[in-house]
């Protein structure tokens, strides 16, 4: 890395850091407890340039790479996993699928308004009884002239109620057959376009989570993202790239867990001295450390395939795997090192073990990022 590009990301970090204890920190719990998705932060973060970190300058993103993606979303995390989390979505998931595969109208319409964070994204390829099953989904798009009819329900929408638009992967041919999904892109108030339930979770509980649901959902044909039947392809190849951000996302986590832990077993006195100078303490904080560098590691070595246009499924599956299973081994260290208080509100690791579960189940569990990871190996 040269010391230009070295000078650059130490800018953007000391950036997204300001930003998140400025616009974050005050609000942790407060929107943790009311379950309050902050939309007026996310404007911010978009004029912060943060909502389209890998858009082009052209579409009125930062034009930025995989790399300073990364640090971003996990300066965030580390104050706060929910607008982590949410920022990540945003960036990797709907903004990312139709930079990638959308046309050259579609990117000019769509691109500007996310990249700005004028407008959020939502994406939806989860359903009711398709998780990880996803080549059997039941949300159907049917062609009707130069329109399409959706019809069905997804669920675990991150942004789902207040999403300004969503790209949404629906079955186009029939179950279990390749090449039978259609990705569409669909604007919030398009007639039969709603959001169901908000879910009430354990953590993460500041970005939205909710059901969305299409009945007899008309939109023109205009709106369908790259050839019919690519929708599935596509959707693993925006995973591929989404699964960098959650890798992010739970490097943040860990590492707000880690300096929290850290601090407190320096100040933390038992016996007329700090609970840092135990062994069962700096024992755990050694491994703590250790597991964090790891997972960095992993993180940045697919972070950098990725810039470099190289193929990342392995890469970014172990990653996230790996990042993810430290990120709760950590922040459950964490509370045992805060003891009482590490299980009550008044003090911050209880939310990152909370918030730290997600990042084993989203954007693929752990157990089939093994089964990718697995799958590579053996070819």
């Amino acid at each position: 890395m040269t010391s230009a590009i070295s000078h650059d990301l130490d800018i953007i970090v000391a950036s997204a850091k300001e930003f998140a204890e400025k616009y974050v920190r005050p609000h942790v719990m407060e929107w943790d407890e009311s379950q309050h998705f902050p939309v007026d932060v996310f404007h911010k973060a978009g004029e912060l340039g943060f909502m389209g970190v890998l858009v082009p300058e052209a579409y009125g993103g930062s034009g930025l790479g995989y790399v300073e993606y990364m640090r971003i979303i996990e300066e965030i995390a580390a104050v706060c996993g929910s607008i982590g989390l949410s920022v990540a979505a945003h960036n990797s998931l709907c903004t990312g699928h139709i930079l990638q595969f959308g046309n050259e109208t579609q990117k000019q319409k769509y691109l500007p308004l996310l990249a700005s964070g004028q407008w959020i994204g939502s994406w939806g390829l989860t359903e009711p009884n398709t998780g990880s099953d996803a080549g059997n989904m039941q949300c159907v798009a049917t062609a009707d002239g130069n329109d399409w009819v959706l019809n069905g329900t997804k669920c675990w929408i991150t942004h789902g109620k207040s999403s300004n638009v969503m790209v949404v992967i629906a079955r186009t041919g029939a179950p279990r057959t390749s090449n039978n999904c259609t990705a569409f892109v669909v604007e919030r108030g398009a007639p039969g376009f709603s959001a169901g339930k908000k879910e009430n979770k354990l953590g993460m509980r500041a970005s939205e989570t909710t059901e969305v649901i299409f009945e007899n959902c008309r939109i023109a044909d205009a709106q369908r993202l790259g050839e019919v039947g690519e929708g599935f392809k596509q959707a693993m190849k925006v995973l591929d790239g989404g699964r960098i951000s959650i890798a992010a996302l739970s490097l943040g986590i860990a590492k707000g867990a880690y300096r929290a832990a850290l601090k407190y077993a320096k100040e933390r006195n038992q016996f007329d001295k700090p609970i840092a100078q135990f062994q069962a303490i700096s024992f755990k904080l050694a491994d703590m450390a250790t597991r964090i560098e790891a997972a960095d590691l992993l993180t940045l070595k697919a972070a950098d395939l990725k810039n470099r246009g190289e193929k990342v499924t392995e890469a970014s599956a172990k990653a996230k795997y790996y990042a993810s299973e430290v990120c709760v081994a950590v922040a459950t260290d964490a509370v045992q090192i805060f003891g009482g208080y590490g299980y009550t509100k008044d003090f911050p690791v209880e939310k990152y073990y909370r918030d730290s579960k997600l990042c084993t189940i989203g954007e693929g569990t752990s157990e089939i990022q093994k089964l990718v990871i697995a799958r590579e190996i053996l070819k």
